[in-house]
């Protein structure tokens, strides 16, 4: 739900107990004030488990009705993982979790005593000092679809991020141990370069096979169109002078053998959460429709519907924008007017995702390139092909809005309705 900063104000009243709670790993730190910002009670320290979290609720009503509240708030500033437990619990009890920008936290926290200290007993009068202002935000809590698409996101980057960590990996061995091996396949990748790795990983392995062999055996493992004698031959040429490493050659095979077979079980881990990821999308109102887009696949629909969660909780395209960290900012005073670029305050992943998304769009989408080459060649503010690129993201989000929200088709005559006919021609 979107608040002005009057409409958050307004929401904290003679009535309401404002809470501020530092977070931690194992101990959290609460503190109670009323709207002035004068402290109620002591302050109270409580485990992450639920006989602390009832220790903490029990400590704020007790608080309430002592002073004549009738309604609660409580923020927290979003350290890590570790407040989606006590927000969790805090929300299946009826109470009013907001957030606060760390970064606001360490700004203003020399507001009391003029001193940079940080510490937990601090802190939770900053957060509620804050959230007393209307300075927070309400958290958008995936729920539904909306979780398990987020869930089914945070394994895929894992498995990604191991994937690449292993093939890293593999090339490491290679060069250490037969660093020819990708002068004669230039991609290990491959069903016969694997086949090979697995059968005969060290040059002595393949000098010791012959050509004939070597042959042979790809019969076997490979399609029969893959095999090649003068592939053969040149494997066999190059195991011969290579200059790889021979000493441990016996736990150098175990090695590769290793990282080969946790190669495949990540690459089938991949391929089961993309058929999920792609069960999931049709879930979604209207998500199926996103696929009509093309250079959009199962993936980037997925990720930017993971970060943003349900589209009817946002009135405009703009606040998705701004979620992203793509609304534009800028440094000005008086007659000075600096340079405008983006905020980068927002979800990180979303930024990166939509990004790399546009990279492959922008190739394969006609629509995309024809406003990529307008909005860099233009007379008037030509930008550069990075700005270009941020500015379609933006174009992106309006789409991926309209179509989510209202439910309408991809329209790709639509998309380059905000060129001059005569513009669009001289970028064609």
């Amino acid at each position: 739900m979107k608040y002005t900063q009057n409409e958050k104000i307004l929401q904290v009243t003679e009535r309401t107990l404002v809470v501020g709670v530092d977070i931690a790993k194992e101990r959290h730190v609460g503190r109670a004030f009323d709207f002035r910002g004068v402290e109620l009670g002591k302050r109270i320290e409580f485990e992450n488990r639920k006989e602390g979290m009832e220790k903490f609720l029990d400590w704020a009503n007790k608080i309430m009705k002592a002073n004549g509240k009738e309604s609660m708030i409580v923020g927290i500033e979003p350290t890590g993982h570790y407040w989606l437990c006590f927000e969790q619990y805090l929300r299946e009890n009826g109470i009013k979790v907001v957030l606060v920008n760390p970064f606001h936290v360490k700004r203003s926290k020399e507001l009391d005593d003029n001193t940079q200290t940080k510490s937990d007993i601090k802190d939770p009068k900053t957060i509620a000092m804050l959230v007393k202002d209307g300075r927070y935000t309400e958290p958008n809590i995936p729920e539904g679809i909306y979780a398990e698409m987020r869930v089914a996101m945070n394994i895929y980057e894992r498995l990604q991020k191991q994937l690449n960590v292993l093939k890293n990996q593999i090339i490491n061995w290679l060069d250490i141990y037969f660093p020819e091996f990708l002068g004669v396949f230039s991609d290990w990748e491959g069903k016969t370069a694997i086949a090979t790795l697995r059968e005969m990983p060290l040059p002595c392995d393949v000098v010791g096979k012959e050509v004939e062999g070597i042959i042979e055996y790809w019969r076997d493992k490979v399609d029969k169109r893959a095999i090649s004698r003068r592939r053969a031959m040149d494997l066999t040429e190059a195991a011969k002078r290579s200059i790889g490493k021979k000493e441990g050659r016996k736990l150098a095979r175990q090695e590769i053998k290793y990282l080969l077979e946790e190669y495949e079980l990540l690459n089938k881990q991949v391929e089961e959460i993309e058929a999920e990821m792609a069960e999931l999308l049709k879930e979604v109102p209207n998500g199926d429709k996103l696929l009509e887009i093309k250079g959009v696949g199962v993936k980037t629909a997925v990720g930017f519907i993971s970060e943003v969660g349900d589209i009817k909780r946002y009135e405009d395209s703009k606040q998705i924008q701004k979620l992203a960290g793509l609304n534009i900012v800028e440094n000005s005073s008086g007659k000075y007017k600096g340079q405008t670029c983006i905020s980068k305050r927002g979800r990180g992943r979303l930024r990166s995702s939509l990004f790399k998304a546009m990279i492959t769009i922008v190739a394969k989408n006609e629509e995309f390139k024809q406003l990529h080459r307008y909005y860099t060649t233009r007379e008037n503010n030509p930008l550069k092909k990075k700005q270009s690129l941020i500015a379609l993201c933006c174009k992106l989000i309006r789409v991926f809005y309209a179509i989510l929200k209202k439910g309408v088709k991809y329209d790709g005559n639509k998309m380059l309705s905000d060129i001059k006919r005569e513009a669009l021609a001289r970028t064609a």
